[in-house]
Formats: C-alpha cells, sequence, structure tokens
C-alpha cells in the first residue's frame, strides 16, 4: 500500500533547469539529471505530471525591449517550452519511464494537443505527462499554466522546482542573513510580490486550495524527500 502523503503531482520546472552554466541553451545532462529524480518518485507510485519554462531560449522581455508585439514574444516562448518538453521526453524514455508531451498549441507532428480527460488517462496509466506551450495563450506565465493543469488533472500539489530552497524574506545570494519560511499563507506571498513564483499562479491555486512547495530541485533527494512528506522547501497555503 502507498504510504506516501500525495497520489499525483504536478511539478514546474524553468527553462534554465535545462540550461548549461551561462544559463542557456539544452545541457542533455541536465535532462538525465531530472529524468533520475523523477523516476525516484515514480518509484515511490507517485504520478507525475510537468509544466516546463523556455527561459533558457526565449526571453520575451528582451523582444518587448526592441519594440516586439507582447503576443509574438509571447507566443515564440511557447515554442520554446515544446522544445523543452521533447527534451525532457527523450530523457525520460531513455530512463525507461512512459512519457507523453502534450501541447496547448497543436503541433500533432511533435505531441499530442491537450486534452484533459486524455491527460488524466495517460497518468492513470503510470505514464508521465509533459504540459507545454503553456496555456496556449499569451500574457499568461508557465507558473500560471502549471496552477491550471494541476487543477484540472486533480493534482494533490503544485511542486516549483527551482535553484533556491525555499521562500526567504530577502534574496539569500544578497543576503546572507536572510529567513527562510517553512510555510507561508498564500495572501502574505501575494503581498510580498514573491519573484519566485508567478502572482496570478498563487491567486488561483488560493482560489482553489491547491498548495504550492517551493524546493531545491539540485539538492540531493530534496524532490523525493518531500513527496515523503519531509519538511523540505516552503509550502505556500492556507
Amino acid at each position: 500500500m502507498n504510504s506516501v502523503p500525495y497520489h499525483r503531482i504536478l511539478l514546474k520546472l524553468g527553462g534554465e533547469a535545462l540550461a548549461d552554466d551561462s544559463g542557456h541553451g539544452i545541457d542533455p545532462s541536465r535532462a538525465e539529471e531530472i529524468a533520475a529524480n523523477i523516476a525516484q518518485v515514480r518509484a515511490e507510485g507517485i504520478e507525475v505530471a510537468l509544466v516546463i519554462g523556455g527561459g533558457n531560449l526565449w526571453r520575451g522581455r528582451e523582444g518587448l525591449e526592441h519594440g516586439m508585439d507582447r503576443a509574438t514574444a509571447d507566443y515564440i516562448g511557447m515554442l520554446g517550452t515544446v522544445m523543452n518538453a521533447l527534451v525532457l521526453q527523450d530523457a525520460l524514455e531513455r530512463a525507461g519511464i512512459v512519457t507523453r508531451a502534450m501541447t496547448a498549441l497543436e503541433m500533432r507532428a511533435v505531441a499530442e494537443p491537450y486534452i484533459r480527460r486524455r491527460a488524466i488517462r495517460h497518468l492513470e496509466k503510470g505514464r508521465v505527462v509533459i504540459f507545454a506551450a503553456g496555456t496556449g495563450n499569451p500574457y499568461f506565465t508557465t507558473d500560471t499554466a502549471a496552477a491550471l493543469r494541476a487543477m484540472e488533472i486533480d493534482a494533490d500539489i503544485v511542486v516549483k522546482a527551482t535553484k533556491v530552497d525555499g521562500v526567504y524574506d530577502a534574496d539569500p545570494k544578497l543576503n546572507p542573513g536572510a529567513l527562510k519560511f517553512e510555510s507561508l499563507p498564500y495572501i502574505e506571498a501575494l503581498n510580498r510580490r514573491l519573484k519566485v513564483i508567478d502572482s496570478t499562479a498563487v491567486s488561483l491555486c488560493m482560489d482553489n486550495n491547491l498548495p504550492i512547495l517551493v524546493l531545491n530541485l539540485w539538492h540531493a533527494d530534496d524532490l523525493l524527500r518531500a513527496m515523503r512528506g519531509e519538511a523540505v522547501g516552503t509550502i505556500i497555503g492556507r
């Protein structure tokens, strides 16, 4: 019998999770590390869905600084998330994990179109599902897409995996005395305008009572420990 506290999770990764040391591009070894982490979670019997950003390939604000249309910049970013999703899908499949990539923008030659009931069925069959192309709409971040998809598939929690081991009252890189929160109410997270997660995503989770866990993906076994119920990272909730 599965004794872990979670049955189904939505793991949100920034595109930087796949980047090389410069913070850009795609490093296949990073994809393999992520696949190994996910394999550990799947071995616990937990169903896993993923949303990944595209910041390693494209930053829309750079286009905006040159006068680019906002919607165009956002669509380019969505295409970047599809590239990242395919890289992760390949790494997961090579690790022996059956995976499906689904896109909010139809591109049937490389991935399935997102259909909620089909995504849930994939998860029920033990497949990892990667949701790409955000919500399919400009002006929405991939954090918001993660919150939306998590609610659509009835996930127990959104796990925001970053390079920081939780939420702090100041930037720990700039302030060594910054204090880490073990837990944080939704409303306080909104009032603090946290950079670690988009405010629209927090609002969406608050309205639907969906907890958010912020942790460091690169700390050895932190994701697995969190999924086993250990105190890791920062929980944003009621």
